[in-house]
């Protein structure tokens, strides 16, 4: 049995309980449990679409975790591809899933809709590490790539990637020879960085934080185009030579077959969330970077995306 059939087979029987709930005019699918990402992307989205008159009544979410989105996926290709009331929860990590060929389908596949904001990458060490600046780590990363350990998410994941991409723009060529621990989560692995069994960890600022607050870890560089505000003292990897970003921003898509006037609707809707002061308040309150990309060029900008991870990912054998 293929992992696309494995991964089919398990979407019809979860969409079981989901059909059973009440029925609501409009829908979001957070592919995840409850307390993701992706989860208070429906939540928070879904209720300010319902605040601002931009849909009639509640929006349902329902919770359909499986294959980091691709049971989500599947059921949406298969079942619902021209509904028009319903959206799904997406991210930086869901590309990354379909790069590498782990999704039953492609971006071409779904309509994706918009991006509304942005957790940003940032790469950081222990507070008492030597490295005091990105040029020192990755000079390091050339000269003894054997006592340099990265940590983050699985092999692979975003995390990964934008840690390899810091590298290859720094002017490593053999990527596949840097060394690589993973966690469940930033978090976990920033505690073991601290703990002093690894050496550098890649991860959302969102997760860093607080570590950094604290004075736990120092932030080498934000992987974006401008300086956070949230930590303005913490140059861009761009600012120090190396062109990378490393969003993993937040949004969604529709059904493949969804009409352009559904489509426009949605993103009239999604627009004048994204415009409100409640958006932006949640956003920043959530560790996000209020971000609009919409329609074709947001779907310009994953294909980019997907062409970038997936380049990377066969550097490092992920994919062939």
């Amino acid at each position: 049995m293929t992992e696309q059939t494995i991964i089919r087979a398990v979407a019809a029987v979860l969409i079981g309980s989901a059909l059973a709930a009440p029925a609501y005019a409009t829908e979001c699918i957070a592919p995840s449990n409850p307390g993701g990402g992706w989860d208070f992307t429906c939540r928070s989205v879904g209720k300010l679409l319902t605040e601002l008159g931009e849909v009639d009544g509640n929006v349902q979410v329902t919770n359909m975790p499986g294959g980091v989105g691709a049971v989500g996926f599947a059921h949406v290709a298969a079942d619902r591809s021209d509904d028009a009331d319903l959206i799904v929860a997406t991210s930086t990590v869901a590309v990354t899933q379909i790069a590498q060929g782990k999704y039953p389908g492609g971006l071409q596949d779904a309509r994706f809709l918009a991006m509304l904001g942005a957790d940003v990458g940032v790469i950081a060490v222990d507070a008492d590490s030597p490295y005091q600046t990105l040029a020192d780590l990755t000079a390091a990363m050339k000269d003894t790539p054997d006592q340099v350990i990265g940590a983050g998410d699985g092999a692979g994941s975003w995390d990964h990637i934008r840690y390899l991409l810091v590298a290859q723009k720094s002017g490593i060529e053999n990527v596949t020879g840097l060394r690589w621990v993973q966690f469940d989560g930033g978090a976990e692995a920033i505690t073991q960085m601290m703990g002093g069994q690894i050496t550098v960890v890649s991860t959302d600022l969102g997760e860093a934080s607080g570590f950094a607050e604290s004075g736990d870890i120092r932030l080498l560089a934000v992987l974006s185009d401008e300086p956070v505000p949230a930590v303005p003292n913490v140059p861009t990897a761009s600012s120090q030579g190396i062109d990378v970003t490393g969003y993993n921003w937040r949004g969604f898509y529709t059904g493949k077959d969804v009409s352009d006037a559904g489509y426009e609707a949605w993103l009239a809707k999604l627009e004048a969330v994204y415009n409100s002061d409640a958006w932006k308040e949640a956003a920043i309150n959530a560790g996000l970077i209020p971000n609009w990309i919409a329609g074709e060029d947001f779907q310009a900008y994953l294909a980019d995306q997907e062409a970038e991870i997936a380049e990377i990912s066969r550097a490092i054998g992920i994919i062939k």
